[in-house]
């Protein structure tokens, strides 16, 4: 398992896809109002270094002991969102909508996600200003699995897809 700090320094993929402007106090401040959370300090460490976008390949899957709709052993995490308005992209402000939209319980902080699978801040258990743990929902089969305690042991457990991949002796990887 990567230390946070190792995982954070090499976090965020090349490209300007899903970039928000740097976060500042004052965005964390109005973020946090307008969802009704605390979010988590780790989360936002992740985030100053750079504002949302796509995940390196080394941390772009968490790996789970039970089969999802989209992998056998793994979840992805190919972008996760980071906080502001900027160019019409998703951002965790727009949590309330999707969340609604999506039709998902509504003590979530959506990460990352295309819809039809979320990972996500939960709130439910810990309250509005709890540290809450990661959960992968999946919309279209109707289940969710709890991935991680918190955010910080979320990142401390992410790896590289490829590394996951149980066909990768040929070459081919696994379909998805």
């Amino acid at each position: 398992m990567a230390r946070f700090d190792e995982v954070k320094a090499t976090f965020w993929g090349e490209g300007s896809y899903g970039v928000q402007p740097p976060l500042t106090d004052a965005v964390v401040q109005d973020a946090e109002r307008q969802l009704g959370v605390r979010l988590p300090t780790s989360l936002l460490e992740i985030l100053r270094v750079q504002n949302g976008g796509v995940v390196a390949e080394l941390w772009n899957a968490f790996p789970t002991d039970v089969p999802t709709s989209w992998s056998e052993n793994h979840v992805p995490l190919d972008e996760m969102m980071g906080i502001g308005r900027h160019d019409g992209q998703l951002s965790l402000l727009d949590s309330a909508y999707l969340v609604e939209e999506w039709e998902l319980p509504s003590a979530l902080v959506l990460l990352s996600g295309d819809g039809h699978c979320w990972i996500a801040l939960d709130y439910r258990a810990c309250g509005q200003q709890g540290e809450p743990s990661v959960t992968w929902f999946d919309v279209d089969d109707g289940t969710e699995l709890a991935l991680a305690a918190d955010f910080q042991r979320f990142v401390e457990r992410l790896t590289a897809a490829a590394s996951l991949d149980r066909d990768d002796a040929d070459g081919s990887g696994s379909a998805s």
